[in-house]
């Protein structure tokens, strides 16, 4: 509070500042799937049903996810800028209202979320091969405990699990080969040169590029090249895991899988998030049975390191009037 008592919130354009850094969190297919809404006293989060994935996400399970990695995104950028924050999740009965934020000035702001935030606009998804990651013993145990942190099993798969998990990406894509609503969504959202969403060219890997990894999504391919040739795929394959398959733990896994990305971005890796493998139930089981603790899978992540030639221009991103709405009371 100030002098005369009355609780002080962050004025519209550090909310815009706050948002304008955030909307770079990941979301399936880049479809950015948020509505944000501030009053002059609370943020609130709602999903933007009108961007959902019919074919690939019916139960709007990854565009719940994107909007957790985007809620992620938003607190951290917040807390760099010096405001602590309280979240609400799920406040009411609207199955599109997902979260409210409360704000409170910070004591101080720490060196390591200045890095998570500084990490923001860093990181990308890098769906070609990497090296192994550097400083794994001292990284990993530290996700670890950021996925603990927000109820969500983090689990490193040993190394001899990557041929399975990559037949069951295979599968995945085998089962959607016909799917015509399926093909249609994805090259609606993957490979053109929209200017505010989807996955751009650039971004998009050749089918010799996509088979030297073995585990990633079917995208259009992007035309024929080689890059990293010379790689052998060593990235590490981390899974996220939740007791259950609800709302509340989507949003979570979401949470944690923005935390997940740029602590390691943070650290010098690259990172690429999967969700296709958790959409088909078979291949979801078989993830599942690689697990060493009782979790259902949500998210699978390649982390690993990237030569230092391969920085990637940004994808694009929809500007903050498009999903913002202020002074508006709900």
């Amino acid at each position: 509070m100030d002098a005369i008592g009355t609780v002080r919130v962050p004025d519209h354009p550090t909310v815009q500042a706050a948002l304008s850094l955030a909307r770079r969190a990941p979301s399936v297919h880049n479809t950015q799937p948020w509505r944000w809404v501030f009053d002059g006293h609370r943020l609130q989060l709602y999903r933007d049903s009108s961007r959902r994935l019919a074919s690939a996400d019916p139960q709007s399970r990854q565009l719940t996810i994107s909007c957790g990695a985007m809620l992620d995104h938003v607190r951290t950028a917040f807390a760099a800028a010096g405001w602590d924050t309280e979240v609400t999740r799920l406040p009411d009965t609207s199955p599109d209202h997902l979260a409210g934020i409360d704000f409170a000035p910070a004591h101080a702001v720490s060196d390591s979320m200045r890095e998570r935030a500084a990490a923001i606009d860093r990181r990308y998804t890098d769906r070609l091969p990497m090296l192994p990651p550097r400083d794994w013993e001292r990284v990993a145990p530290a996700l670890t405990t950021t996925a603990t942190a927000h109820d969500i099993v983090l689990e490193v798969l040993a190394d001899s699990a990557r041929l399975r998990l990559a037949a069951a990406s295979a599968q995945s894509a085998a089962l959607r080969e016909y799917d015509p609503q399926y093909l249609n969504e994805l090259h609606w959202w993957a490979g053109n040169d929209s200017p505010a969403d989807g996955v751009p060219l650039s971004a998009l890997v050749s089918e010799a590029e996509l088979a030297q990894v073995g585990v990633g999504r079917a995208f259009p391919a992007a035309p024929p090249s080689l890059r990293r040739g010379e790689l052998t795929d060593a990235s590490r394959l981390l899974v996220l895991g939740s007791a259950a398959d609800s709302p509340l733990d989507w949003l979570r896994t979401g949470e944690t899988l923005s935390a997940v990305l740029l602590a390691c971005t943070a650290a010098g890796l690259a990172t690429c998030p999967l969700t296709h493998i958790t959409e088909v139930p078979v291949s979801r089981r078989t993830i599942t049975n690689l697990l060493t603790v009782p979790a259902l899978p949500q998210v699978v992540i390649r982390v690993g390191t990237a030569p230092t030639s391969s920085a990637q221009p940004p994808t694009p991103r929809r500007p903050v009037g498009d999903f913002l709405d202020l002074h508006r009371e709900r």
